[in-house]
């Protein structure tokens, strides 16, 4: 190096030994928000520690946190029965609305039977589920986001008061996964026809 490298590379280093402190802190950082906590009447049925604990699925891509959740056993057969765990889990930055047991149970056994055994349609219904972006409780009043089926979702309400399509309530909602948001909702949604 020439010496008038070397001379202003120390001359940069000492400037930033001089930048006050208190300038410092009000620097901008590369962390994410805080972390959002759920939220919803159905999230006192989460565990408080442990597998399916909202920490425990914090570490875990989403369709792996959600085989920890006992109430979505019927959504991660499906999820698995139409290839798309590998997709969902690594996926990044989307948000899943995540039908419950009770909500699966709701479709007449024959209708659910037929779209269990063609994949084609299964993906469909399921990937309906499923929006590109995350989706917390600030954007879900009055929110429009498309599907990566394609069609449109539309979620309204506030406090931790939401429904999907008007007609899906959010039971727990903003339960944070490694790469996704999850909303456990009451009712499987139905992509338009």
């Amino acid at each position: 190096m020439t010496t008038d490298r070397l001379r202003g590379a120390a001359l940069a280093a000492a400037g930033v030994l001089l930048v006050p402190l208190p300038l410092l802190a009000l620097a901008p950082t590369a962390q994410a928000g805080p972390p959002t906590e759920p939220f919803g009447p159905g999230c006192a049925a989460l565990p408080t520690s442990g597998a399916g604990s909202p920490a425990d699925m914090s570490d875990q891509p989403v369709a792996t946190a959600a085989s920890q959740q006992p109430e979505l056993s019927t959504l991660v057969a499906a999820v698995k029965k139409a290839g798309l765990v590998e997709t969902l889990n690594n996926a990044d930055g989307i948000t899943l609305f995540a039908p419950t047991n009770d909500a699966f149970a709701k479709i007449p056994q024959a209708r659910l039977d037929a779209v269990l055994n063609d994949q084609e349609q299964l993906k469909k219904l399921l990937t309906y589920h499923v929006v590109g972006t995350e989706v917390t409780a600030d954007r879900l009043p009055d929110g429009r986001f498309q599907s990566l089926e394609g069609a449109e979702l539309t979620t309204s309400g506030s406090g931790d008061s939401f429904k999907v399509n008007d007609s899906s309530a959010i039971l727990c909602g903003d339960v944070a996964t490694s790469n996704a948001v999850v909303h456990i909702v009451d009712q499987v949604l139905q992509p338009p026809s």
